[in-house]
């Protein structure tokens, strides 16, 4: 059934001369009808989308953190050596086409330029050559120049002796009959032979093969030591001349070559088995069947193999026959060797065809002396170079499909063809240029190599050519040349050589006077890096690596020759120079770069770049080359600019747009290839044994002592000549500047200058640190790390320690166990601390000092006993250190210290330090700024407050501690205080006498995540109103709290301002609980406690009044509606949710709810709350909640427990009790007409007398009853007409009645006066005349009144 509808009514309190109290909460946005369907909005068309996209949203501009010295210092490092490392790959310069480019100084009137210096010769001993004048079968000699042994067979005898000794001894081999056709040093198999032995000799002679071990050591004077062991291992080869042998260093198989161009391998195992032997040969380039023929009987061949060489990066042998025909082999397996290619002398002339149309060096005469193999490291298309007789060069690459030059060792190659070829250099040397940048022509006719004898290559490019010619008698020179290394990355920087890098080559010859036999590489393959691209480059291991130095044998001695050094040949330059250096400076800036030159410069300043011929002299001492060098590098740096793209590109600080001079980019450069071998190393090696795990260091001592003693010289030099540096030479080199401009690219240079020094001391200082790490117990030290320590020791790179806080934070801990060990064994702090500071002072400061000597201090307290009087003085001393350096004291350090202290029960002494190292760490008080600010996220306060907070953990733990460890202890015991009473009292004295508000505040919040209210409640801190007001916001627990500290302090007023602000508020406090909150305000606002103004606490309960009737009819309101079943669930839910909780406004509940629920009784209650006065209002709706009530009763009389009457009364009276002192709302003048109307329209069985009994025991006056019935009466108000009017009349008469024994029961006045009296008297009488003049019954009454009152009877 539908329910009658309530019309929209205005707001209560909204009309104008009735205004609602201003103090209610605002309306909220309004809610759909709560009892009335929505109604359908026909024609509404959804809001269509504006037209096009969303713009994104704008993103602040974040600018970059400038980076700290050392950091920027460590990211130039780095890029230097990217920079390094990218430099060309061979197959970038030596590209298909042909060149003949070469820088040929003259060794006589240019020797400063030469790439190759002849250092010293060895004598062959006169021994050799007594046996070699005796020889009757044959000689021949050769070198062992990896170590440092030459060799000479003579007939059947092998002889070794180590050529560097100025007194050789003769080791020899004469156990054999046969003469020795030839001799090669190999690296054996590993698990052969013992593991003393490290090579082994092939001796191959007319009937076997014989291997003899090697085992190379030390003596005790650190001369080389070579012994010969015989293996046992021997081969026969009769019918083979084996002249030619090759072994693979990783593999350990060895190769020999045959008659008729065979290739065989002897295989060798440690002992014989059942179907093989120790040793054996295999023949891999004839079928089984062919090896069993006899010689005679085989197909009969000249050809035979000249040349043997392996490449063990892509597992391919190569062999060069004498008919100049390459054949190439793949080893596919440990055990096979598979030829894949077959190339002719035909087809490498008819790939030169392809490239040059003709040339008198590479006719059809043409023959290939020898080959050398290109490894894959270097390059990887180029695969083998070959020599011809004319001298020409002729590099080859091999291919396999699409993908074999770019994946090395995935299958074999199947074609070979010529890639570039090298012609000789002109035989008149080469003049100046032109013009500049004009090349000149490729000589293709040269005859300077004609007579080739041998040329053989090492990496990364050395070729040494052998020519010997008839107006030589017999003898060689030697034409050397290599990779001009500084043009060809001077090419690689220069954007417009981009088109293509040429292949410079610089080049001279040597005078050998004699016909050489052998030559070797004395020290290791070049290589400074292991791919391609970065092999090449001798410029960034100049001062890393061994210089290459290469031994040559002939008949009257051993030469030994080593590379020059671009540093070498700079010094040697500007020595040589006639104008104290500056026309080589310049040349060495156009070819080179000025980058380049200042490095080498700075280099040769420092001591580099001795030519001295005496191993190990290669440091510069003249005076005039080291000043000339230091004037290039001061004159010859350029200067700093502003880079402009970089000024328009981004929003950096102008000073990050310089562009550091060119003496910066050389300082780098300097120092980067210093580090370089160390750089990106770890500093610690592990080496497992079955014993135990030995940590060893990844870098030579020796060779860190050597990169220490250059960086030190270095940062001397620096320091010596800041006042000339522009850049380093202070302030007075501002004013120099023009410009503004200017100015910026000198603080920028000054930057990147400045940097680079801080990066110098701290690496100075990291390998001091490394240096005194390595002499100490180093697995001791290792096993007292914990798991993350040692994880970050074993991931710390010498880059991370000198560069970065992480792992000069880590050197820190290990200084500190090492101080530790050093003091548990019984040194004197002071004087393992001192020495620590000495060498390496980042690591160990002054402030380390006082940290390691409060420890001390500390160490000994334990072992004293803190319960002696020296114990406690011991710990005192400690805490007093520890403070002094309270704002460098790591959280680490404190923690330990504090939980010593705790330890020894001085609690007092613990909280104290972490509360000053938290101070002290915080002094500008960023932290608190940051809580005040409401703990922005991504704010750099945050980690100040983070610091700040781990001491004060440490602070709560020892609270704890102390709780626990005296929590039962005795107050007193013999009227004194107890020492653990003493010590729990001293250590909360300290914490509650802090002045520090964050630590009160972390305290605070500590307490409440305990549940310890109470001492929140009791506690004296300054600080704690404003943290329960700061924290009353964030729950109502909290301000609960703030309340009851007030009430606990007997501050009433603020107790009461709590509770009001708690019951007005936003968060989620149930209505009950808000109603609570009103009613303790209301009684705490009426106490009196507190400062507040009386006026102030009167408005206050003023207000707590009002919200309080408002919020006791919204809870009515809220119950009524939990049980309406007019309501469905889903929007009940919603309606409790909206009523249960903030107090709504009067228009709200009436308007949204009470009226719409037709809960007419609430209604009436929120008029009275309004004081609304409209009479209208107020009479129609006390008429319909009578009306509600009447139709209620009759819908369903029997389920009523109460007759309509009683429900009539019932409903009068509760509502006379909540209008009570709301006489507009419940006024007599409305109640009376309308109960009596509704009583005599509706004649419900009941009491003749309920009405006036209603009437008056709900308090209205009698004589404010008597005189509207009186009125009633007279005027004749519908239905009382007629004969209806005597029912008024009986009810005036009753409520007369009942007013006279109520004044005599309470012994008061009769109707309160003589004039009352009268005017009853007279009501009476005129009602006898008017009502009952036909009833005597009824006169009689009214007479027996007026009698009892005194009055005489009716006339």
């Amino acid at each position: 059934m539908a329910l009658p509808g309530t019309p929209q009514r205005p707001l209560p309190g909204t009309y104008f001369m009735t205004p609602a109290p201003p103090r209610f909460n605002q309306p909220p946005p309004p809610q759909p009808p709560l009892f009335r369907p929505p109604q359908p909005h026909a024609g509404r068309e959804p809001t269509p989308p504006r037209d096009g996209p969303i713009p994104p949203p704008i993103q602040p501009q974040i600018l970059p953190q400038p980076l700290l010295p050392i950091s920027r210092a460590a990211k130039t490092i780095n890029e230097v050596l990217q920079r390094e490392s990218s430099f060309p790959d061979l197959d970038s310069y030596v590209k298909q086409g042909i060149s003949s480019d070469y820088d040929l100084p003259s060794p006589a009137s240019d020797p400063a330029w030469v790439p190759f210096q002849k250092m010293r010769m060895y004598d062959i001993p006169d021994t050799i050559y007594d046996q070699y004048n005796n020889a009757s079968f044959g000689t021949s000699m050769g070198l062992f120049a990896e170590l440092n042994h030459a060799w000479a067979a003579i007939d059947n005898a092998l002889y070794l002796w180590d050529y560097t000794s100025p007194n050789p001894t003769l080791r020899g081999f004469e156990d054999q009959p046969n003469g020795i056709r030839a001799v090669k040093l190999v690296i054996p198999r590993k698990g052969v032979f013992i593991e003393a032995i490290t090579h082994i000799v092939v001796v191959a002679t007319t009937q076997d093969i014989i291997l003899l071990g090697v085992a190379d050591g030390l003596d005790e004077h650190g001369n080389r030591n070579l012994e010969l062991y015989r293996t046992g291992m021997t081969l026969s080869i009769r019918g083979l001349d084996v002249t030619v042998i090759e072994g693979s260093t990783d593999t350990g198989r060895i190769f020999f070559a045959g008659g008729a161009n065979q290739v065989y391998e002897l295989t060798y195992q440690n002992e014989d088995k059942w179907f093989s032997n120790k040793t054996g040969k295999l023949n891999h380039t004839s079928p089984g069947y062919t090896s069993l023929v006899p010689i005679p009987w085989a197909r009969a061949t000249t050809e035979v193999v000249v040349d043997m060489v392996v490449d063990d990066t892509r597992r391919l042998l190569y062999t060069l026959s004498s008919e100049s025909t390459i054949r190439t082999f793949h080893m596919d397996s440990a055990t096979t060797l598979t030829q894949v290619i077959d190339k002719k002398r035909q087809d490498i002339l008819r790939d030169i065809s392809h490239m040059i149309s003709a040339s008198p060096l590479l006719s059809s005469h043409m023959r290939i002396v020898s080959i050398s193999p290109i490894s894959a490291k270097e390059g990887l298309k180029l695969h083998l170079m070959a020599t011809t007789t004319s001298g020409c060069r002729l590099f080859l690459s091999a291919t396999r499909g699409y993908a074999y030059g770019f994946q090395t060792g995935q299958g074999a190659p199947q074609s070979m063809q010529v890639q570039h070829i090298r012609f000789p250099p002109r035989i008149d040397r080469p003049g100046t240029r032109p013009y500049p940048g004009l090349e000149p022509a490729i000589e293709t006719s040269s005859d300077a190599l004609a007579h080739t004898r041998k040329g053989l290559r090492y990496p990364p490019g050395f070729f040494f050519c052998f020519v010997s010619k008839e107006t030589r008698d017999g003898s060689d020179a030697l034409f050397l040349s290599a990779p001009d290394t500084g043009r060809i990355a001077a090419q690689a920087r220069d954007m417009a050589a981009q088109q293509g890098l040429r292949y410079c080559e610089s080049a001279f010859w040597l005078e050998m006077g004699s016909r050489a036999e052998a030559i070797g590489l004395v020290t290791k393959p070049f290589a400074a890096s292991d791919q391609p691209l970065g092999f090449g480059n001798e410029l960034a291991t100049q001062y890393d690596l061994p210089t290459p130095e290469i031994a040559i044998m002939t008949n009257s001695g051993i030469h030994i020759v080593r590379r020059r050094r671009l540093v070498d040949i700079f010094a040697s330059a500007i020595r040589s120079g006639f104008d104290d250096g500056e026309t080589e400076i310049k040349k060495f800036i156009r070819q080179y770069g000025r980058g380049e030159t200042t490095a080498t410069a700075l280099a040769v300043a420092c001591g580099q770049g001795g030519d001295a011929s005496v191993v190990g002299e290669r440091r510069i001492a003249d005076p005039d080359t080291i000043e000339a060098a230091r004037r290039a590098f001061v004159e010859h740096g350029g200067r700093a600019s502003m880079d402009q793209n970089m000024v328009v590109e981004g929003p950096t600080q102008a000073i990050e747009n310089v562009r550091p001079s060119s003496r910066h980019d050389g300082l780098a450069l300097y120092m980067a290839r210093l580090v370089r071998g160390l750089w990106k190393s770890p500093v610690i090696k592990m080496e497992i044994t079955k014993e135990a795990i030995a940590i060893k260091p990844t870098i030579d001592k020796k060779k860190l002592g050597a990169v220490q003693d250059e960086l030190m010289k270095l940062s001397k030099f620096l320091e010596d000549n800041k006042t000339f540096i522009e850049g380093l030479s202070g302030p007075e080199g501002l004013n120099r500047a023009t410009t503004q401009q200017e100015d910026l690219a000198l603080q920028g240079e000054h930057q990147a200058l400045h940097s680079l020094q801080i990066l110098n001391t701290s690496i100075v200082e990291g390998i001091s640190f490394v240096q005194m790490f390595f002499e100490e117990r180093v697995d001791d030290i290792w096993a007292a790390l914990d798991d993350t320590t040692k994880q970050q020791l074993r991931e710390l790179t010498f880059e991370l320690l000198f560069s970065t806080d992480n792992g000069k934070n880590l050197a820190k801990l290990l200084v500190k166990e090492i101080v530790n060990r050093n003091i548990a064994q019984g040194s004197n702090v002071d004087t393992v601390a001192e020495a620590l500071r000495r060498r390496c002072g980042t690591f160990c400061s002054p402030d380390d000092v006082i940290i390691f000597r409060a420890q001390e201090q500390l160490q000994r307290a334990t072992s004293v006993g803190p319960s002696s009087d020296h114990g406690r003085a011991l710990l005192n001393e400690s805490v007093r250190l520890f403070q002094e350096v309270a704002g460098v004291l790591s959280h680490d350090n404190l923690y330990s210290a504090c939980a010593q202290f705790a330890a020894n029960q001085f609690y007092a002494g613990a909280i104290s330090l972490a509360l000053l190292v938290a101070h002290e760490s915080d002094r500008g008080n960023k932290a608190l700024s940051w809580l005040n600010d409401g703990r922005p996220a991504d704010d750099h306060r945050a980690s100040f407050f983070e610091f700040r907070k781990d001491c004060y953990n440490i602070v709560k733990e020892i609270l704890t501690a102390v709780d626990n460890d005296t929590g039962n202890a005795p107050e007193m015991v013999d009227g004194r205080q107890t020492t653990q009473a003493r010590m729990r009292e001293e250590a909360h004295q300290v914490v509650d006498e802090s002045d520090d508000e964050v630590f009160q505040y972390d305290l605070f919040d500590w307490y409440l995540e305990q549940g310890w209210t109470e001492r929140i409640i009791a506690t004296d801190s300054p600080f704690i109103v404003k943290y329960l007001e700061r924290t009353a916001s964030e729950s109502t627990e909290n301000s609960d709290l703030l309340w009851k500290y007030y009430v606990h302090r007997e501050d009433y007023s603020s107790a009461a301002g709590v509770q009001l602000t708690l019951a007005k508020s936003e968060l989620p406090i149930s209505l009950q609980r808000r109603i609570e909150y009103l009613s303790r305000a209301k009684a705490n606002a009426q106490t009196q406690g507190g400062a507040v103004h009386r006026q102030a606490r009167q408005i206050m309960l003023h207000e707590a009044g009002e919200l309080l009737d408002v919020a006791s009819i919204q809870h009515e309101l809220l119950q009524r509606l939990r049980g309406d079943p007019r309501i469905p669930q889903a929007r009940k839910d919603s309606v409790v949710q909206d009523l249960d909780g903030s107090i709504q406004p009067l228009s709200v509940l009436f308007n949204e709810y009470a009226d719409q629920g037709q809960y007419y009784d609430i209604c009436l209650q929120i008029f009275a709350a309004a004081n609304h006065h409209n009479q209208a209002d107020i009479r129609t709706m006390w008429e319909q909640l009578l009306q509600s009530i009447q139709t209620r009763v009759e819908e369903d009389p029997q389920a009523q427990t109460e007759r309509p009457y009683e429900a009539i009364v019932n409903i009068i009276r509760e509502m006379s009790q909540k209008l009570s002192g709301y006489e507009i709302v419940f006024s007599p003048s409305i109640l009376i007409p309308l109960v009596e109307t509704y009583a005599a329209e509706h004649a419900h069985p009941g009491p003749t007398n309920w009405v006036p009994d209603l009437f008056i025991s709900v308090s209205f006056d009698f004589d404010t009853i008597i005189n509207i019935l009186e009125g009633m009466f007279y005027n004749e108000v519908n239905p009382f007409v007629g004969s209806n009017r005597i029912v008024l009349a009986n009810h005036i008469v009753y409520s007369a009645e009942q007013w006279y024994e109520d004044c005599v029961r309470h012994n008061k006045r009769v109707f309160g006066g003589e004039v009352q009296k009268d005017q009853v008297g007279q009501i009476l009488a005129e009602l006898g005349a008017a009502a009952y003049r036909d009833d005597p019954v009824g006169r009689q009454r009214i007479m027996e009144l007026r009698r009892r009152i005194g009055l005489g009877g009716l006339r």
